[in-house]
């Protein structure tokens, strides 16, 4: 099939569910989150994801090296596809 121009069987649609469904299912909404990206450190409380889009509530950035850059954010949108790591 795949040289029809069918994508292979294992991915989505037919087979696994899409990595940011697997990534944060067992999450509870509002559990404390820490969200790693290629130069930042995101911790707060977890708030969902939509559209491929982690939704992170009362939000604070942090550098790689732990320095605090900015205050707290009430809502960050940070897209999964940048995502490196996640901590609970």
């Amino acid at each position: 099939m795949a040289g029809l121009g069918f994508p292979p069987f294992g991915v989505p649609p037919f087979g696994a569910p899409p990595f940011n469904a697997i990534l944060f299912d067992t999450l509870p909404i509002g559990a404390r989150i820490v969200i790693g990206t290629d130069s930042s450190t995101w911790v707060g409380n977890y708030g969902g994801v939509i559209d491929g889009v982690a939704f992170v509530t009362n939000a604070r950035l942090f550098s790689n090296i732990g320095n605090q850059i900015d205050g707290i954010q009430s809502v960050v949108r940070i897209p999964v596809r940048q995502i490196t790591y996640v901590s609970y």
